[in-house]
């Protein structure tokens, strides 16, 4: 069965549906109908730009070029982990934390992904590196942000019992640690949901796009598999070094709490 293609007017039908929820959320004064408005118009514009921009890497093959493209994928999503948060980190460690971590889980578990399983020649052919990197990074980047989230917040909110704990003598790694396992924890629901799901609630996004694209489905399924999996891997990594920088830079030298090293909720 040849792929069926997608009109503007078959998306114009569907954009309706999400103006529908933006009349409603007007008149329930959900106060969402904006926001809803504008990540629905970044999204197409955002989209539309990315086929271009990969219709003519794919065909180039140029491997700065498409270095400067997994790069760029980077930068955006460490800004996005440091703007979801409400308190964040002063200074560069709002994104260096972000950078970091990601480019730690995101790119070593596409590499392995790339080298060992797929062992895709050369490694940086854009149809495998960017998609791949893309839901790593996408996945990895809200894993982040909720468990940096959670950690800063459960650290303000709770800081007179950390506090007492190190005045009993417990070292830093102690008096967190309750804080941190919270965090992670929060960080890998979205993930451990979606596995918990897959095939049982919902058909994963990737498996229902090669479906539609005429991929036979258990070989569809394989792969839907394998993403799961490397994305489970690449969100437990970046959360947990995430939240392991994170939190030490929550102490000074002499392990006194420092939460005037975050700013303050918007």
């Amino acid at each position: 069965m040849e792929l069926i293609q997608l009109t503007p007017w078959d998306l114009s039908i569907a954009a309706v549906l999400v103006l529908l929820l933006a009349g409603l959320s007007f008149h329930l004064q959900l106060g969402i109908e904006k926001r809803l408005i504008i990540a629905t118009a970044r999204s197409a514009v955002q989209l539309s730009l990315l086929g271009l921009v990969l219709k003519i890497i794919f065909t180039q093959s140029n491997p700065i070029t498409i270095g400067l493209l997994t790069l760029f994928m980077l930068l955006v999503a460490s800004y996005e982990v440091m703007n979801r948060q409400q308190r964040r980190y002063r200074g560069y460690w709002g994104m260096g934390v972000g950078i970091f971590s990601m480019f730690l889980s995101s790119f070593s578990v596409t590499l392995l992904a790339l080298l060992v399983i797929l062992q895709v020649d050369p490694w940086y052919t854009p149809q495998y590196l960017i998609p791949l990197l893309g839901m790593m990074l996408g996945n990895t980047m809200t894993g982040v942000a909720l468990s940096l989230d959670n950690l800063n917040q459960n650290a303000w909110q709770k800081r007179a019992s950390i506090e007492a704990r190190l005045m009993l003598g417990h070292d830093w790694h102690t008096a967190i640690a309750e804080i941190r396992r919270n965090a992670l924890r929060t960080g890998l629901i979205p993930i451990m949901n979606a596995m918990a799901a897959a095939g049982v609630v919902s058909i994963p996004g990737m498996m229902t796009g090669q479906i539609l694209a005429g991929s036979p489905p258990l070989e569809a399924a394989k792969y839907q598999i394998l993403i799961l999996f490397l994305v489970s891997a690449s969100i437990g990594l970046g959360s947990m070094t995430a939240i392991w920088i994170g939190s030490k830079h929550l102490f000074d030298e002499r392990q006194r709490l420092r939460l005037d090293r975050l700013t303050q909720p918007k």
